[in-house]
């Protein structure tokens, strides 16, 4: 194992652990800030280095993946850092990115599905044409924040919200579904793997209907 590997795997297992843990404690608490930094640490470190070694192996779709989850967990992690209704060059690139990830995304798709055998780097096309939708809807909502001047409020919380979950369910799917050859083979193929990315799932939508319905986060600390 490379010590390139090993640093990818030990950045996915504290984004992992942080990740499930920063949406089991209250949000804006002091564990939560602690949680979310491990997992906003690791998880750029787990996508940054797997993006760049997927370069190698090739894997284009990993590419995709490992682009687009980087760039939630930045966006995520600045939209709180950055005062409320200010935007700067970060959101003018963070857009930019984006767009180019959706596209990126569009390409490995088409050229997957045009192959003679349906995959591209012996792996289907399924997974990229849903990042393809989600930078997209990333893009868009960064157009908006630039074109606005910022954003403040729910808005803001949500936005947070929904970017750090999204990169946590990429990462979920990844390994619990996509890494089970690392997995005893007692554990392979059980219906129980795909309990961690369905909870990741159904915190995302939790949380998105609680910050847009209740009246609490309308001046609540992110």
């Amino acid at each position: 194992m490379t010590l390139a590997m090993m640093i990818h795997i030990a950045g996915g297992t504290a984004g992992l652990v942080g990740g499930f843990g920063a949406l089991a404690v209250a949000k804006g608490e002091r564990w939560h800030r602690m949680l979310g930094t491990a997992f906003f640490v690791g998880m750029l470190t787990m996508s940054g280095f797997g993006a760049v070694m997927a370069i190698f192996i090739p894997s284009r779709i990993t590419i995709v993946a490992g682009s687009l989850t980087f760039y939630l967990v930045a966006t995520a992690w600045m939209t709180v850092r950055r005062p409320e209704n200010a935007a700067g060059r970060f959101e003018v690139g963070a857009a930019v990115a984006a767009t180019l990830i959706a596209l990126g995304a569009v390409g490995v798709s088409v050229a997957a599905l045009i192959s003679p055998t349906g995959r591209l780097d012996g792996l289907p096309p399924q997974p990229v044409l849903g990042f393809a939708l989600v930078a997209a809807l990333a893009a868009w909502c960064d157009g908006r924040l630039v074109r606005r001047g910022g954003i403040a409020g729910p808005r803001r919380i949500a936005r947070h919200l929904w970017r750090m979950t999204t990169a946590l369910l990429i990462a979920a799917l990844s390994f619990f579904l996509g890494q089970q050859k690392m997995m005893p083979q007692d554990w392979r193929g059980s219906p129980l793997l795909y309990l961690p990315p369905l909870l990741v799932f159904a915190a995302l939508v939790f949380w998105m209907l609680r910050v847009r319905l209740s009246r609490r986060w309308a001046a609540a600390p992110p």
